[in-house]
This record gives structure tokens, C-alpha cells and sequence, in this order.
């Protein structure tokens, strides 16, 4: 393996990121003005297309919220997220291994992520963990919609490298999707066996219960 003959794109929430309660929280509460942001469903599986970006949109029409306000909206909660983070009211946590996976990585293979959060939002929580840097170079997040397979094709095109050099790690049955559709590998991750069971029968083969098995597989999976 040559440097940058191959990519390595994460999900961010349950792969590099423990995405915490009152992370939802600064989310929500952007739509404070309009509706109790306690009201709002914390289950991502509930929104009709899982993406903060298509989130926002139907949050806005359910509640009557008129379209002109949706830039007011993401920019506030930009705003809020960051002030929080830099106050040490929020924090975004790495999962374990995911620095030291990451170290192992960078100068190899082009590092990036695939998210379904907004980009800037992914922007500032991995800088806070120290995470940002080794993915900035091919960062996707929700920002102009759509399920997760078509956020990882933006990444992949931006690639420009055979889909059998690019490996795909999330912890979602929607990633494994993404995985598929795309025809990249795919990594399915969690540290809990039930969940690694459910990406097991959504066709994930490749399953990975910590990050130095992560790394293992995505050597092998690279012929490194």
C-alpha cells in the first residue's frame, strides 16, 4: 500500500464520536421559539431520511415553521454548539481507540468522513476531541440532504480512487446500506454484540467490536 492509494471514511456518532445527550440537547434547542424542544423525538429513526440537514426540514413542517427561518435555525444552533463546547458545558467524546486508530492510519490512506451531521457541527465537535484534522481533507456531512448512501457517494467521488481501494466503517443499518449500494468495503463497528448482530443480518460482513480489530480488518480489507 502506497500513501493515498486508498480512503478510509468514518461515520462520525458511534465510530469516532460518543454522541451524548446534551449534544441532542444544543440540536433540539434550536427550535425553541417554535415548539418545547423536549417534544421533539430523540429517536434519528423515527425522521423520514435519518440526516440533520432532512431533520430540520421536517421539524420545520410539522411544527408550521416557515422555510425563510431555516437559516436562522442551523446558524444559532452552530452558534450554540460552539459556545458550549468551548465552555466545557458539552463535550464531545472520542471512542476509545479511535485517536490511536486514526495515528495509525494517517500518511497511509486518505482519511475522511461520511455524516449525517451537518459538516460544520462534525467540524466542531472532532476539533474538540482532537479528532478533526486527519479527516478535514474529505469531510461529508448532512449539508443538502439525502440518506447516508448518497452522502458517502459525494465522499467517494470526491476520492477519485477504484471503490475496492476505499473502506466505509459505521454502526448503523442505514451505513451498511451505504456500504452496499456503494460497493466499497464495509466495516460494521459497535462495542455492543446486539448491535453488531443487527448489521450482521442487514448484511454487514466485516464486524468489528473495538478499534484495533477496526484497524486489523481495514488493513486487511486494503491488503496492507
Amino acid at each position: 500500500m502506497t500513501p493515498l492509494d486508498c480512503a478510509v471514511i468514518f461515520d462520525v456518532d458511534g465510530v469516532l464520536l460518543d454522541l451524548t445527550a446534551a449534544e441532542e440537547d444544543v440540536f433540539f434547542g434550536a427550535f425553541a421559539e417554535w415548539c418545547p424542544p423536549g417534544s421533539l423525538s430523540r429517536h434519528w429513526n423515527t425522521y423520514r431520511i435519518r440526516n440533520d440537514d432532512n431533520i430540520v426540514d421536517e421539524i420545520m413542517q410539522t411544527h408550521g415553521i416557515a422555510s425563510h427561518y431555516k437559516p436562522r435555525i442551523v446558524k444559532d444552533y452552530f452558534a450554540k454548539l460552539q459556545l458550549h463546547l468551548k465552555a466545557g458545558t458539552v463535550h464531545s467524546t472520542p471512542l476509545a481507540g479511535a485517536v490511536e486508530m486514526l495515528a495509525a492510519l494517517g500518511g497511509r490512506t486518505c482519511l475522511g468522513i461520511a455524516t449525517a451531521n451537518f459538516r460544520e457541527a462534525a467540524r466542531l465537535r472532532l476539533m474538540t476531541a482532537n479528532l478533526w484534522e486527519p479527516v478535514a481533507a474529505l469531510a461529508f456531512g448532512a449539508d443538502g440532504g439525502g440518506h447516508k448512501h448518497e452522502v458517502l457517494a459525494r465522499a467517494i467521488a470526491a476520492c477519485d480512487l477504484p471503490k475496492s481501494r476505499i473502506v466505509y466503517i459505521g454502526d448503523n443499518t442505514n451505513d451498511v446500506e451505504a456500504g452496499l449500494k456503494n460497493g466499497v468495503h464495509f466495516i460494521g463497528f459497535s462495542t455492543s454484540t446486539e448491535r453488531r448482530e443487527s448489521l450482521a443480518a442487514a448484511g454487514a460482513r466485516q464486524l468489528s467490536g473495538n478499534h484495533q480489530e477496526t484497524l486489523r480488518l481495514i488493513l486487511h480489507s486494503l491488503n496492507a
